[in-house]
């Protein structure tokens, strides 16, 4: 169902973009134009460029991070959100609570579901979903590729990794953030809470 959610809600966030001013929501309606990973993957763009690590942009790496990511902004509404971001006016925005503000706002039920699945899956318990932890909860054996001879047990795993994983970095590893992050995106395009909190027990039988 996912991929169905996905493409609603891309097709949901083009329709919205026509309509708002707010710079925010639309960087914001912009990243889920391209699906649940559309948040995410600027996130990943940002931490590739945070070349000295410091978790942090200046003016001219956030423009740069949006025109790789292909954002089309022009440099007054970039400038805009650049202002919103940088609270203390020290001119650079600490990009985590940057991606927290532009993740779609989900209650606190939703976060709880998502973190019970995240726990469900991270068997090892040290923050991070890898291909070993998959391996006791996950049954690749169903995946058609698999029964078909086209793909190992691993290679299914991966394929379900890198759903979560952003575009531009598969590195085989999910982190909280990037887990929530992906499903923020699946739960913009899911109206009440009560059928998002079903879904995911169906999905990760919780």
């Amino acid at each position: 169902g996912t991929a169905r959610h996905d493409r609603e809600m891309a097709i949901q966030a083009k329709r919205n973009l026509s309509k708002t001013t707010d710079p925010v929501e639309r960087l914001r309606l912009k990243c889920l134009a391209r699906g649940s990973a559309g948040i995410k993957g600027l996130g990943r763009v940002f931490r590739i460029m945070d070349d000295d690590n410091s978790r942090t942009l200046d003016f001219k790496e956030f423009v740069k991070g949006l025109n790789d990511y292909a954002m089309m902004i022009d440099k007054e509404e970039a400038q805009e959100i650049f202002r919103i971001f940088d609270k203390d006016g020290s001119g650079t925005i600490d990009f985590d609570e940057f991606l927290v503000t532009l993740r779609p706002p989900m209650s606190n039920a939703r976060k709880e579901i998502i973190m019970q699945a995240f726990r469900k899956l991270d068997k090892t318990g040290d923050g991070v979903i890898t291909i070993e932890d998959l391996q006791g909860v996950y049954n690749a054996k169903h995946h058609p590729k698999y029964q078909n001879g086209d793909w190992t047990e691993d290679e299914v795993f991966r394929a379900f990794l890198d759903n979560f994983d952003s575009p531009y970095d598969k590195d085989g590893k999910v982190t909280t953030e990037e887990f929530m992050n992906y499903y923020a995106g699946v739960s913009a395009s899911i109206d009440t809470d009560v059928y998002f909190i079903i879904m995911m027990k169906n999905a990760w039988k919780l």
